[in-house]
């Protein structure tokens, strides 16, 4: 297509016609063709002549050949008659059966349910639909009504198996999407012997297609996902002429995710193939590419998280560094000389591997050098070299002197240049990637800080490393943190500190919120003393351990890895952990735009995510312990009261535009006295 040429061409004598689309034979790679009803052409590519082609007159017409990558071509007829071509070949003029009964067969479709093909179609007869589900391979045949639909008919079919249901989809003259499920059923001797009484299915509504005012008349219909399906259509405005355009929708969240206009009109007919799109835009065959990410309800709605985060580290290229120089510190001199050998460059790439292959070298050579070296020789030459490391390759360089420093603290237990690793991982921007052993070098030397700026910096922390680190986090003693010399940059600014006896305090004002209105909202009445407060309104842990918690909230994740680590979490850190998400949703609240102050302060968002996630996988022990009870229940009360508050501002702001609407429709000239209640 990108090249505008002609691949193959064939055509058939004048007078015959092509009935139903060519296919291709995946297994034998020929084409497969139908003309003048009856008549079968399989050729290959290197066939010029068609009519030297194989031919075949077959005793009843086709309405349409499916071609399986697996399971081969399936040949359907117009009287409903299913065969495989290879059966079919070994007899053309074997008798069909004549399967409708004055139906007329509207769409097909061929599917695999594991090893058996499966052929779908529906038919219609005076204003009723029916479904057809056939394997032919095993000789079973359903027979299916469709529930009708009042002052609405289906205009389009699409389907697809899973887990042996039947999922059809239907697009209907009312601007909706109907999904109907159908279980693959298998054959009993019972129910061959005896005829079975007309099933009839029952839909559900799946999409809408409109958004605000405008209305999607669509005319085709394809499955993308699970979760998303496309949409080709004419979209109709108040006060706007239809325009034709193709949309991806979102099933499961029933939103429209994005549109493409096509002003040179289509002729109504939409494929799918591999994640590309094919339609007649015009008078030209146009190929669009999508992509459908993982359906979540952040993403539809877009609110997607954002994972901008201030020190975050660029990709590396690796091809900017030199093998050896990974794995110098790690292996014998021997076995980086094989790999060297074994190395394969592009063409090219190879005058520009040679030009810096002096410089890499360099960083390997002065590792092996200084092995041994005594820890202020080797601190002050790493500090040279990195000095002098050129831009391009700085940030792998890095990631060498670190992983040499981790595998000689491995080596030798006593031997950890901390001052020199804090300083590395402040000032250069690495991941975890690129020094993967110097967290776990951190975790065994206790070095919380250093662990609290690998937290806030790095992109890509395993979720089992950032369960370890939170853990560690939760069981380290209060007095323990005094010592060590932990970043309070995103507590300090919301979180007081009494000078004399180093306690914690804050001060909670409820965001809009008396306790009046609670007590209302409430079935029993709660202690004033008690109402929206941890214990006594104080922060639950103290500042070094809030910084390192806050370290953590700002981690990348994902939340089917995390959960499962989460779920091992003893109890008691469990529940200190949520007293202390629960004290940061308070303090969230009490600000009119939800932020804490600070510099690397966890957002709301991280806040609620984590909260949730910790009562996922911690709900069922929690409300066995006793001491949980009481959190749990002003948690409840809290998020209930925050949404009813919201409720009320929703409230106000619908009545604020009403306000503003009338305010537009009035005339200038006339006079009224107008009385409005906010009740």
């Amino acid at each position: 297509i990108s090249d505008q040429k002609p691949l193959g061409c064939w055509s058939v004598k004048h007078g015959q016609i092509l009935t139903c689309p060519v296919v291709c034979n995946f297994e034998t790679h020929e084409y497969i063709a139908v003309h003048d009803d009856k008549v079968l052409r399989i050729w290959k590519n290197e066939d010029i002549n068609l009519d030297k082609a194989f031919k075949a007159t077959l005793s009843a017409e086709v309405y349409r050949i499916h071609s399986l990558p697996l399971g081969g071509p399936v040949v359907l007829f117009r009287g409903g008659g299913v065969r495989m071509l290879d059966v079919l070949l070994e007899a053309p003029q074997q008798e069909i059966e004549n399967v409708v009964s004055g139906e007329v067969i509207r769409w097909s479709g061929a599917f695999m349910d594991g090893q058996q093909p499966v052929l779908i179609f529906t038919t219609e007869k005076d204003g009723d639909f029916f479904v057809y589900v056939q394997k032919p391979k095993l000789s079973s045949l359903h027979r299916y009504k469709l529930e009708q639909q009042e002052s609405a008919k289906p205009l389009c079919f699409t389907a697809h198996i899973t887990n042996q249901t039947v999922t059809l989809l239907c697009l209907y003259s009312n601007d909706s999407v109907y999904q109907v499920l159908i279980p693959l059923q298998q054959d009993t001797e019972e129910e061959e012997e005896e005829e079975e009484e007309e099933e009839v299915l029952s839909k559900s509504l799946l999409l809408n297609l409109s958004v605000s005012e405008a209305v999607l008349k669509g005319t085709s219909l394809v499955v993308l996902d699970k979760d998303h399906v496309a949409v080709l259509g004419s979209q109709a405005a108040p006060g706007k002429e239809p325009r034709e355009c193709l949309t991806i929708w979102n099933t499961k969240f029933q939103t429209l995710q994005t549109s493409k206009e096509l002003p040179l009109g289509t002729s109504g007919q939409l494929w799918c193939y591999e994640e590309k799109f094919f339609l007649i835009h015009g008078k030209v065959l146009t190929v669009i590419m999508y992509k459908c990410e993982t359906s979540s309800l952040a993403a539809a709605v877009g609110k997607l998280k954002d994972s901008q985060t201030p020190d975050v580290s660029s990709f590396l290229n690796w091809n900017t560094l030199e093998d050896e120089e990974l794995v110098v510190s790690f292996q014998p001199q021997e076995s980086v000389a094989l790999k060297a050998e074994s190395r394969m460059n592009l063409r090219s790439r190879r005058s520009t591997v040679a030009e810096k292959q002096p410089e890499t070298e360099s960083v390997g050579q002065f590792l092996l050098k200084f092995k041994n070296a005594p820890n202020y020789v080797l601190e002050t030459e790493l500090k040279k070299v990195m000095a002098k490391a050129p831009a391009p390759d700085l940030q792998a360089t890095i990631g060498c002197v670190v992983s040499a420093l981790t595998g000689r603290c491995k080596r030798n237990p006593k031997y950890y240049p901390q001052n020199l690793l804090h300083r590395i991982v402040e000032t250069h921007n690495l991941s975890y990637s690129l020094c993967p052993d110097l967290m776990a070098v951190a975790l065994e030397k206790k070095d919380l800080p250093l662990l609290q700026m690998c937290l806030e910096r790095f992109p890509d922390i395993p979720e089992e490393v950032t369960y370890t680190c939170l853990k560690a986090f939760l069981s380290i003693s209060e007095a323990q943190l005094q010592s060590l010399d932990v970043n309070v940059d995103s507590v300090i600014c919301y979180i007081d500190v009494d000078l004399d006896n180093k306690e914690v305090k804050t001060e909670i004002v409820e965001n809009g919120f008396g306790a009046e209105m609670d007590q209302d909202m409430c079935d029993t009445k709660i202690p004033k003393e008690s109402h929206f407060r941890i214990d006594g309104g104080s922060c639950p842990v103290g500042l070094q351990k809030a910084a390192l918690l806050n370290a953590v909230l700002h981690s990348a994740y994902t939340d089917t890895f995390l959960l499962p680590y989460l779920k091992t979490l003893p109890a008691q850190q469990a529940i200190l952990f949520l007293r202390y998400l629960y004290y940061l949703y308070v303090k969230c609240s009490e600000k009119v735009n939800t932020t804490l102050p600070g510099i690397r302060s966890p957002t709301i968002n991280q806040i609620m995510d984590w909260m949730c996630l910790l009562l996922d996988a911690q709900f069922t022990v929690m409300v066995m312990l006793p001491e949980a009870y009481e959190l749990l229940s002003n948690l409840h009360k809290f998020v209930r009261a925050q949404v009813r508050f919201y409720s009320e501002l929703n409230k106000i702001e619908g009545s604020l535009q009403e306000l503003q609407r009338l305010n537009h429709l009035r005339e200038c000239q006339t006079y009224s006295i107008e009385v409005l209640e906010i009740i």
